[in-house]
């Protein structure tokens, strides 16, 4: 290998080393966040791209993603709250994921579903309580983290904290409110 391609190969090599030192300095910055503390995909490509790293394409018949920017958030009828689903359809058989978010003190009244879901708190406070009888100074605050089980046919009901909540739902379909 000639003097040339030698020191051509360590500039690259040195580049790369300073993009991802970069990446990891300024990746917490707000100026290069997309209304979270990440750098967004696009500024990450540019980044990348930049210092001579090559973005990657993954197959999506093996491993399939999306980004927050790939979300359609949803209005839901008769409510301020908005759902998005990530991964298959709630009213349809199978497993899905969705995310919700419901605005502050915005509550459901006693009802129960046909299928056990799981629960993930993301954001803000979650209230639950049980039983077919409504009562805000019933229930248990949850926050960031915490994980619901809500097991088919039981009775419950939740809201949310004055700062609302964003909550993952995970669970088999057709979902259904009785």
């Amino acid at each position: 290998m000639t003097k040339f391609k030698l020191a051509h190969t360590g500039r690259r090599r040195l580049a790369l080393a300073l993009g991802i030192l970069a990446l990891a300095v300024l990746g917490e910055r707000s100026a290069w966040t997309n209304n979270d503390s990440t750098l967004n995909s696009a500024g990450r490509q540019s980044l990348l791209a930049a210092y001579g790293a090559e973005a990657v394409t993954l197959d999506r018949t093996m491993r399939d993603f999306k980004t927050p920017e790939q979300f359609e958030w949803k209005a839901r009828p008769a409510s301020a709250s908005q759902t998005v689903a990530l991964f298959g359809d709630s009213t349809k058989p199978g497993l899905y994921i969705q995310l919700l978010k419901r605005g502050p003190d915005d509550w459901s009244q006693p009802h129960s579903h046909p299928n056990e879901r799981f629960i993930t708190v993301i954001a803000g406070t979650f209230k639950i309580g049980v039983g077919s009888k409504f009562d805000k100074d019933a229930t248990v605050s949850l926050g960031p983290g915490s994980v619901v089980r809500d097991i088919a046919n039981q009775m419950h009901f939740d809201g949310t904290g004055p700062e609302g909540a964003t909550i993952q739902i995970m669970g088999m379909g057709p979902s259904t409110r009785n």
